[in-house]
């Protein structure tokens, strides 16, 4: 951002550009959408949107910044001390419902990142930083409740299931909606029979996780 807020009045000013440019960017698409679109969508003049944004650009890496702040906040239950005594199963389970659960209350996220993704560094880079965030988070709560690891063994275990999951997820957004729910359910299957691999001596899961009653 050009400059940050420090009134609630500009904060609330900043929050409708960022709201009137996630519904243009889904109705018109990115490339189409301009930002004299969003101002007048946001009902304030051109010149106060470039006080806060100086280009579109800069709209799009808060509204994707925001998204992963979201998702963030969801999976701050890794931060919980008393997942250490949870099964894996227990944990698999809830890390993957509330990523899918954050897709499902963002639509916006995939119809608007997959026409950017690939073209605008910045946006790529708030993804990647998210990442990184949750790699770590994970990793810490991987060595507290499996100890006998190396520091480097659990930032590579968190980082493959991290990026596993985050980039099955992605491609299980375009499915039709039961696809899309099997996809999620062999997420769980695939995270778990990885964690084991490393953690055989956690508690055993039930056995049909990740399959329909």
């Amino acid at each position: 951002m050009r400059r940050k807020p420090r009134q609630a009045r500009s904060q609330e000013r900043v929050n409708r550009i960022i709201d009137v440019a996630e519904e243009l960017f889904i109705s018109q698409g990115y490339a189409a959408t301009t930002t004299n679109a969003i101002a007048a969508g946001a009902k304030i003049p051109i010149g106060s949107l470039y006080q806060f944004f100086p280009d579109k650009t800069a709209i799009m890496q808060a509204l994707a910044l925001r998204y992963e702040e979201r998702l963030h906040q969801k999976l701050a239950i890794l931060n919980n001390p008393d997942l250490v005594k949870l099964p894996l199963s227990v944990l698999v389970e809830q890390l993957i419902d509330i990523t899918e659960q954050h897709f499902s209350e963002n639509p916006g996220y995939f119809a608007i990142f997959m026409e950017v993704q690939s073209v605008i560094p910045e946006v790529q880079a708030v993804g990647d930083a998210a990442d990184a965030e949750l790699i770590r988070d994970f990793a810490t709560l991987l060595a507290q409740r499996e100890a006998g690891l190396e520091t480097v063994d659990y930032e590579a275990i968190a980082f493959v299931l991290v990026k596993t999951i985050s980039t099955l997820m992605w491609l299980s957004l375009n499915q039709e909606q039961q696809f899309r729910q099997r996809l999620v359910a062999e997420m769980k299957r695939f995270s778990l029979s990885y964690l084991q691999s490393h953690f055989s001596s956690s508690n055993l899961p039930d056995e049909n996780l990740g399959r329909k009653n």
